[in-house]
């Protein structure tokens, strides 16, 4: 008697839109295919604004509404242990947090003036300063929402798919257009793509969220984006732009990926129309912890994305093009610096991006008074005053100081972040920006004789949970919020370290002491022995990361 043949088992599809997989197949897909999350806005102004939050259908209150900016914020009262084992609506409060999309980071005073007084009024005087160059409202009202709606619009803000799986807010260089050594300002191409695309419905059903970074500077975190476009001198083409794909954080960290193309910039929105079409066609949408970018890079490698772009979306080839310049060190743009105009622009750096309604209007009121109409927020929290006389120098940095903004800031000041946390964040298992503002207070106190020893700036992240939206693995020292157990048995708020990680020279996620934990009460003594570690033991010109990477882990622990 013959052997039955064996049967080859068939590999179960990845929910690819081009490869056939057009069911639904997770509970996000069957929300999204049921109505087009864009439509929601209507529902909010014409029933929920008047039903009030009990009256949100749970799949636009959980779903749909990110696609103009809101999330159901963090019930007060419940402790990070507790946040993996409740329900969404036991953890739902009935106020949202909301994100005003700001594209490249730009607003004008005006534009400022209306953020603030928006928060004011219907925020609690709340406004966090995102690592997206955000500002993300808290305590906020369904009710409220048509108003605040007009007055954004009123000014030429919005909300929309500044959340959800959606194309969210594109980073810019902060100093695009005034930079001294910028390749080329980016910001035509980011207004076009603004333009043509947010909203457009062919887009606003992606397999998960899309980041983007265009600048002519490499000071906006590419190498961690979806898609990132980089400044960069053709040979013979002159300046254009480096493209990157693939990149990504949360709990499973990619570098992106060279293209190896240089595109000029009136083609920067054509490309970044086909690098998102092969994310909507040929993304994974069967598992949503697979259904970033980076993991069809990762499985088809750049050559072919490069390949599938060409052919089956833009339907011409793409020029080769040389690497961008690499820095030698982070840039923050804090401080005084000289634009190529002759004006200067002034950076300041509140904590952790904390900052208040009342404060933004300040800030407007001081811009203009120095003779400026143009602010920007940066991709580390901070923002920046730009156009000021050199005469008006001084007086600017004085009335910024007064709001709690510093100028010529501590490294420890300059150098931390930390995502929303547990105070708001339902995603969230440790406290955050007000630990934040407890460790700079701490280490400025504690460091006071080697501040004049670290020239350049440790980066401390803080992150609430896994999810890295404060960009833990490419810190100096990332710190990943979890419960842990103290020298008493306790389980108590503390932290996963990661150390070393960074960007530019030192691009790379660093080393993670798996069985290293500290508590939270403990984090200004770890943090102060590590620092006091690296000065002692580090040489000549040796950055953190490098020291990080050949430290014993006593050193580190």
């Amino acid at each position: 008697m013959s052997p039955t043949p064996t049967t080859k088992r068939q590999k179960r599809g990845e929910g690819q839109w081009a490869l056939g997989y057009r069911e639904p197949l997770n509970p996000n897909e069957r929300s999204k295919k049921d109505d087009n999350p864009l439509n929601v806005r209507a529902r909010i102004e014409n029933i929920y604004a008047h039903t009030g939050f009990a009256g949100i259908d749970p799949a636009d209150l959980r779903g749909r509404f990110r696609w103009y900016g809101l999330y159901t914020q963090r019930k007060p009262g419940i402790d990070g242990g507790r946040t993996a084992t409740l329900e969404p609506e036991e953890l739902d409060d009935e106020f949202f947090m909301l994100r005003v999309r700001i594209d490249g980071g730009a607003v004008t005073t005006d534009q400022l003036r209306v953020i603030g007084e928006v928060s004011r009024d219907y925020a609690r005087d709340t406004a966090d300063i995102t690592d997206r160059q955000n500002i993300q409202y808290h305590w906020i009202r369904v009710e409220d929402m048509p108003t605040i709606w007009r007055k954004l619009e009123d000014a030429g803000l919005t909300t929309m798919e500044a959340c959800g799986d959606s194309p969210r807010v594109i980073l810019g260089s902060p100093v695009a257009g005034i930079a001294v050594d910028e390749v080329l300002d980016g910001s035509p191409a980011i207004d076009e793509i603004r333009r043509r695309y947010v909203g457009d419905p062919r887009f606003a059903n992606l397999p998960r969220k899309f980041k983007t970074a265009i600048s002519g500077l490499p000071d906006v975190a590419h190498e961690v984006h979806d898609v990132a476009f980089v400044g960069v001198e053709h040979p013979e083409h002159g300046p254009g732009f480096d493209v990157w794909v693939g990149g990504g954080l949360s709990t499973n960290p990619m570098i992106g990926q060279r293209l190896g193309t240089w595109v000029p910039l009136n083609e920067v929105p054509e490309v970044w129309a086909g690098v998102i079409g092969i994310f909507r066609d040929y993304g994974y949408r069967r598992l949503r912890n697979r259904a970033r970018l980076k993991f069809l890079v990762k499985d088809w490698g750049a050559a072919k994305f490069r390949e599938v772009l060409e052919t089956e979306y833009l339907k011409r080839p793409l020029i080769d093009g040389p690497a961008p310049a690499v820095p030698d060190q982070p840039r923050d743009h804090i401080g005084v610096h000289e634009q190529k105009d002759g004006n200067f622009y002034v950076g300041a750096a509140p904590i952790a991006g904390r900052v208040s309604g009342s404060t933004l209007v300040a800030v407007a009121d001081a811009a203009e008074k120095a003779g400026s109409h143009r602010v920007r927020f940066t991709p580390l929290q901070k923002l920046i005053v730009l156009d000021v006389a050199r005469s008006e120098v001084d007086r600017l940095k004085t009335a910024l100081a007064g709001l709690g903004l510093q100028t010529d800031p501590s490294p420890w000041r300059r150098g931390v972040m930390a995502c929303t946390g547990i105070e708001f964040c339902k995603l969230a298992i440790v406290e955050t920006k007000a630990r934040a503002a407890n460790l700079v207070s701490a280490l400025e106190d504690r460091l006071k004789d080697i501040t004049g020893d670290v020239t350049t700036p440790i980066s401390v992240h803080i992150n609430g949970c896994p999810n890295s939206c404060a960009r833990i693995q490419t810190a100096d020292i990332g710190l990943k919020g979890q419960i842990v157990t103290d020298g008493d048995g306790n389980q108590v708020e503390g932290f996963q370290v990661h150390l070393g990680g960074g960007l530019g020279l030192d691009a790379g996620f660093g080393r993670k002491l798996r069985g290293h934990k500290v508590t939270a009460e403990d984090l200004p003594d770890y943090v102060e022995r590590v620092v006091r570690n690296y000065v002692a033991d580090r040489k000549p010109d040796e950055r953190f990361p490098q020291w990080v990477a050949r430290a014993d882990e006593a050193d580190l622990t």
